[in-house]
């Protein structure tokens, strides 16, 4: 007995659609009119990390420096380095 409440629903067996990807190489190029910028974070800790960022910076002799000084204040060895860069993606031909 059909379902006239639900009239407009997909029936079960509907058609699916099928997709196939070809494989392409993608590269990519670091944007040269776009600087890297860098982020430090202090991860030394026992019960839970310091947490003190380095905030961006643009050049790694800058986070260098902040690192060492952080170091130097509280005597911390551990840190996570964070680099940023824009990309641009050159696609291959479809294989």
């Amino acid at each position: 007995m059909p379902d006239t409440a639900n009239s407009d629903a997909p029936a079960h067996n509907a058609t699916r659609g099928r997709f196939r990807f070809r494989e392409y190489r993608v590269t990519t190029v670091a944007d040269p009119m776009a600087l890297p910028v860098y982020e430090a974070l202090c991860v030394t800790g026992e019960e839970r990390n310091c947490g003190a960022e380095s905030g961006t910076l643009h050049t790694p002799d800058e986070l260098t420096r902040w690192i060492a000084g952080h170091c130097a204040q509280t005597g911390h060895q551990h840190y996570e380095q964070t680099v940023r860069a824009i990309l641009r993606a050159e696609p291959g031909a479809w294989q």
